[in-house]
């Protein structure tokens, strides 16, 4: 009788099969399939002694398998899940299980599961985030699906996956598609923050004329502190890199203009589905959308005047407002994100726990921060907290917004386009306000719509003909 492994992976890519070696790596038995032959050699030939096969058929991999069996797809979203499933379908029996390790659309991920557990086969959804690097040694792990089909895999996540302080940054998060849609949103922060950070570059390159020696030194600085984080850190490597072919920072050689691969977007859509204002978010998703008309941007640039995109504030004292202004937009940019969390939990019937959210994303994923320790904490102490701007964090945004303003105000003045700051400072301001024009646009709908409207004296539903009177 053939060895019999512990989990097959289908998509050798860098993902697949880093994450195939990190399996490995701890003791587990790992099967592995790909179309692509130089990919199964690759496996082979990085496999050294660990319990790591690579396979050149559908039916060895399924056929080596331990049962109940264990198939993770590390593939793309969209058609290449559901090719995959169609063709290891025939060969599983009820109980066995698929877990799709991709960023999938939480909405396909239910289908797929309504449609498989019809014929006895679990589908976990299941986001990783860190990158090769991360699926390599240690990525932040977001499973949802059946909690007894998690149990069966739950050693080889644990074991796996980015340790912080010796924990797992693995939980089982919920039901159906809660992996794939805490993944989601996942990036939806990330795009928030990316956004944030390339328009500090901008304030201090355009604005204030820094080299690239200095940006790396001013990044670097900002690292050591309350906002340490993965993307911070490599945004000071970045400015170091020569590029080698011209021996220039290549940096100065990237085209801007920005791709994505739609789980910004899709936070975004659903955010607005579920009535969910994520307007840092929003605002970078469509920065990313305007990066890519770069021809009509030039042609703006040489026919549509504006002020010399210079600041007059003082070079150190900017910095430091800078460096606050970021702080405080980042814990509102994780804010949103929660709050997004909150309502579909209630709405899908997830059941998250935010604060494990919060303490699987501090280790191995993209978005990790030192500011995540202290969400983490809020959530412990109040699980049901709405908004994390009730809690001693929009407090610290409250204390610092005159540098959020200030930033806001010399990037405006300058024509220096900082639209995460802007969106992050008008949804700090219409949070905290008791009272929103609102009112007007009720009116206004009543007026050509019939729309109706309530009042603040009297309880019911009213409509005005607005032309008689």
């Amino acid at each position: 009788m053939p060895e019999q492994f512990d989990i097959g992976i289908v998509g050798l890519g860098v993902m697949g099969r880093n994450f195939a070696l990190n399996i490995g790596d701890h003791g587990f038995s790992v099967i592995g399939y790909d179309r692509n032959i130089s990919k199964l050699q690759d496996l082979r030939l990085a496999a050294g002694e660990r319990k790591v096969l690579a396979v050149e058929s559908i039916e060895q991999l399924v056929g080596m398998l331990k049962v109940p069996r264990s198939v993770m797809m590390l593939v793309p979203a969209g058609p290449p899940v559901d090719a995959i499933i169609q063709e290891v379908l025939p060969f599983l029996e009820p109980g066995d299980m698929f877990i799709d390790g991709g960023n999938s659309h939480f909405t396909d991920t239910n289908t797929r599961a309504q449609h498989l557990i019809k014929k006895g086969i679990y589908l976990l959804g299941v986001g990783i985030s860190g990158g090769e690097h991360g699926a390599r040694f240690g990525p932040s792990l977001m499973p949802g699906g059946d909690k007894e089909a998690y149990e069966r895999v739950r050693p080889i996540f644990e074991a796996v996956a980015a340790k912080v302080d010796g924990e797992p940054c693995v939980r089982y998060l919920g039901s159906g598609s809660a992996g794939h849609y805490v993944k989601m949103v996942h990036n939806g922060i990330e795009y928030g923050i990316m956004q944030l950070i390339s328009e500090t570059y901008d304030l201090m390159k355009r604005g204030l004329g820094l080299t690239n020696d200095e940006l790396h030194s001013v990044y670097d600085q900002w690292n050591q502190g309350e906002i340490n984080s993965y993307l911070i850190e490599i945004t000071s490597r970045i400015f170091t890199r020569a590029d080698d072919k011209t021996g220039k920072r290549l940096i100065d050689l990237i085209l801007d203009e920005a791709r994505q691969k739609g789980t910004g977007k899709w936070a975004s859509q659903d955010a607005m589905e579920l009535q969910v204002p994520i307007p840092t978010i929003d605002s970078a998703v469509s920065a990313r959308d305007l990066s890519a008309y770069k021809a009509e941007r030039e042609e703006a640039n040489r026919k549509l005047s504006g002020p010399e995109a210079a600041l007059k504030e003082d070079r150190d004292t900017f910095l430091k407002q800078l460096r606050n202004a970021f702080y405080s937009a980042m814990i509102i940019t994780y804010t949103q994100g929660m709050a997004l969390l909150t309502r579909a939990s209630r709405e899908y019937h997830y059941n998250l726990v935010l604060e494990d959210i919060a303490a699987i994303w501090r280790g191995g994923c993209i978005i990790r921060a030192a500011l995540l320790e202290r969400i983490r904490t809020v959530y412990q102490e109040n699980a049901d907290l709405p908004n994390l701007l009730l809690s001693e964090l929009g407090e610290e945004v409250a204390q610092r917004q005159d540098d959020l303003r200030g930033v806001v105000e010399s990037a405006a003045r300058a024509g220096i386009p900082a639209p995460a700051f802007m969106a992050s400072l008008a949804y700090f301001d219409g949070y905290r306000s008791a009272w929103l024009p609102a009112n007007l646009i009720q009116a206004q709908r009543d007026y050509f719509g019939a729309h109706t409207y309530e009042r603040v004296d009297i309880k019911g539903v009213f409509h005005t003909q607005w032309e008689q009177g």
